[in-house]
């Protein structure tokens, strides 16, 4: 109990503390394996397994709307029962991917969950309560660190064995819907974006982008690029024959496009 109980409060704490201070990257493997083994009184295989499994996930990072499989469970659990079962790192490689897959497939249904915040946030946001906006923020935050609290409680009390037939036996079907799932949320995301800025002014350069990634196959990176350099363009020339530019500058009202 006491052991199931810490190690769900060390994972909700860290995801609150990442997402609160921004990112400051206390949810990798290399912190949060050490943690959990000095809470558990084996500070070395802690370090040992954090090491390892930061090797593994490594390449887990959310960039955009990609939900990759979860480091901070994975790592959590998996030193956990490495420790618990005395069994050392070689449970934690064993069961540490599969843990952070199903940590995934409940991080999108939370993220469902959290999608019907939007309708009252973006109702504050056209009121100006900005208390409400916090709240409902926080309030996001506090749900996602309670799902990480939970799943790791959980785990812990049921035991590395029970996990690992749980996550074995999982429907195909479900795994699937929540793939799809967590594929349309990206775009919701984006049409969330994109509903405050289109308008008359801005929509030839979504026009354009739709032209270069459907009719031209250009890559996104070659589109993000073409993106920076329109925008260094019209930035630039609108400074030229803007009024303000001219009072601030030498009052000649001719700036080159690369002066420094």
């Amino acid at each position: 109990m006491y052991e199931a109980l810490i190690v769900g409060l060390i994972l909700g704490g860290l995801w609150f503390l990442e997402k609160f201070f921004g990112t400051c990257m206390v949810i990798r493997p290399l912190v949060v394996s050490p943690l959990v083994g000095l809470a558990l009184g084996d500070l070395q295989t802690g370090v040992i397994i954090g090491a390892t499994l930061e090797l593994v996930f490594m390449g887990a990072i959310q960039i955009g709307g990609a939900v990759p499989p979860d480091a901070l469970v994975g790592a959590g659990l998996g030193t956990a029962f490495a420790i618990l079962t005395d069994q050392g790192p070689e449970i934690a490689l064993t069961l540490a991917l599969p843990i952070a897959i199903l940590a995934q497939s409940i991080k999108v249904l939370l993220f469902i969950i959290r999608s019907g915040f939007m309708t009252p946030a973006m109702k504050y946001a056209a009121a100006g309560d900005i208390k409400k906006m916090k709240m409902l923020n926080y309030g996001g935050l506090l749900l996602q660190s309670f799902m990480y609290f939970a799943v790791a409680f959980v785990a812990i009390m049921f035991g590395s064995a029970a996990v690992q037939a749980f996550v074995e036996h999982i429907p195909e079907s479900i795994m699937q819907g929540l793939n799809v799932a967590g594929g349309l949320l990206p775009a919701v995301g984006f049409a969330l974006l994109l509903l405050p800025m289109m308008n008359l002014k801005n929509v030839l350069y979504f026009v354009l982008g739709f032209i270069l990634i459907s009719y031209l196959n250009l890559p996104i990176m070659a589109v993000t690029i073409c993106g920076l350099v329109l925008a260094f363009i019209v930035t630039y020339e609108k400074g030229a024959v803007n009024p303000q530019t001219v009072q601030a500058g030498n009052g000649d009202g001719e700036e080159d496009l690369f002066d420094e």
